[in-house]
């Protein structure tokens, strides 16, 4: 099942202005850069890896060629921090808690999903805005906003807890909760 979202509406809690926040900036400044900074952020504040997996810095690993963001640092506001390393396809290990996919090649692409599935990884690409391919979160870019889809079938295959309040973003009820 896949559940597309575009970010409208008010929202109340800090991952979900995180999240409204990286579509206004769109709209405000044209800074594509860091909306998606703080998009992919406040995606990750919505998510719970496995008891043991310490929570206050993750590990994003970088594959292929982003499309919409060049310099990846999520904002995570309050919420830890990311570091983020630019890897080839073939270096991706257990290192890695999120799973940023940009342009590459289908085979490395096939590969990685496959690498990820009942791993605690969480991966999110902007280069597959239809979400067919098997990342857990994609983005796209339409006019002068950001949005994202989810493929809740690639969620469903991991062990990773996604917060449901992500779901109701683009609903416009806020997420209150």
């Amino acid at each position: 099942m896949l559940a597309s979202l575009l970010l409208i509406g008010a929202v109340s809690t800090t991952p979900q202005m995180s999240v409204q926040a990286a579509a206004q900036s769109v709209v405000e400044d044209g800074g594509m850069t860091q909306a998606v900074n703080r998009m992919v952020g406040g995606i990750a504040s919505y998510v719970r890896w496995p008891s043991g997996t310490p929570a206050t810095n993750r590990h994003m690993c970088v594959v292929g060629t982003p499309r919409l963001a060049p310099r990846m640092a999520p904002d995570t506001p309050g919420r830890g921090s990311i570091s983020v390393r630019y890897i080839a396809a073939s270096a991706v290990n257990a290192d890695c808690d999120i799973l940023f996919l940009g342009r590459m090649p289908a085979t490395d692409r096939r590969q990685l999903i496959a690498w990820v599935r009942g791993r605690p990884v969480l991966t999110i690409t902007d280069d597959d805005a239809a979400c067919l391919y098997g990342a857990m979160f994609c983005l796209s870019s339409r006019a002068a906003s950001l949005s994202f889809s989810v493929n809740l079938d690639a969620i469903a295959r991991g062990p990773l807890k996604i917060d449901p309040r992500v779901l109701r973003i683009g609903a416009g009820d806020g997420g209150a909760g």
